[in-house]
């Protein structure tokens, strides 16, 4: 292939504006702020089945403790009527008397019973509440800090397209000034090699770093200055300029 040494010289800056969309790509995906989100995200789900049992086990305790206090009511109110019957004298068989004192002694002592269970339900569901609000606190706090982190993502990721647009219209520039058929190689050795143009410098080839030898550097000194030259050894176009060595 042929081309006029200039335009081979400005794959070179084709070249360059490629690596910085390249870079500002790799920026884009590793923004320290995407492992960021998704640790957040992550940790915010968990707290939020969290809060969903913590909230599911402080309403259960609150229907027990409902419960409860209705059972120690239902037995007060029934030794209450007992003790009335009792002190109302009107009953007077002593085995009547007796059998009302019994039950009246029972139900109190139910009564002590089930007012310590109200006393230990109570208790655990101080602590689910406790534990449920803590959550709370940590989940809105985790949506927080991912909003924030969320909202430094997009600023990022603004600045970073605004720049990569900006390259990309550089580089629209320069690839219009290169031939057809040489962009064409350029294009396909770029996908190929991430890299599709290097410098030869200093008799080494700046692609893939790899010195040139003595009868390859002959050979690029007899060959014409519009033969597109490729490098032996990454196979990237090679481009002659002043630096060269030659």
């Amino acid at each position: 292939m042929k081309a006029a040494p200039e335009a081979q010289k400005r794959l070179l800056d084709l070249a360059e504006l490629d690596s910085v969309i390249d870079r500002l790509a790799h920026r884009r995906r590793t923004l320290p702020e995407l492992a960021e989100i998704d640790e957040q995200s992550k940790r915010l789900a968990r707290l939020v089945t969290q809060v969903i049992e913590a909230e599911t086990e402080s309403g259960d305790l609150a229907r027990e403790q409902t419960k409860a206090e209705n059972d120690v009511d239902a037995v007060r109110t029934r030794a209450d009527r007992d003790q009335k019957r009792l002190d109302s004298g009107a009953v007077t068989s002593p085995r009547d008397l007796a059998s009302l004192q019994s039950e009246i002694i029972s139900l109190q002592r139910r009564q002590g019973d089930l007012e310590e269970v109200v006393l230990e339900i109570m208790e655990r569901r101080e602590a689910a509440d406790g534990k449920a609000t803590d959550l709370v606190s940590q989940r809105d706090e985790v949506a927080t800090a991912r909003a924030a982190a969320e909202d430094r993502r997009d600023a990022a990721l603004k600045e970073i397209d605004k720049e990569a647009g900006e390259v990309q219209g550089r580089r629209s520039g320069v690839a219009g000034e290169i031939p057809a058929d040489l962009l064409k190689l350029y294009e396909k050795l770029k996908d190929q090699y991430v890299v599709g143009a290097a410098m030869l410098r200093g008799g080494r080839c700046q692609g893939c770093k790899v010195a040139l030898s003595i009868a390859e550097m002959n050979s690029i000194k007899g060959a014409p200055h519009d033969e597109v030259l490729r490098c032996e050894e990454c196979r990237r176009i090679l481009v002659r300029t002043p630096e060269s060595g030659l």
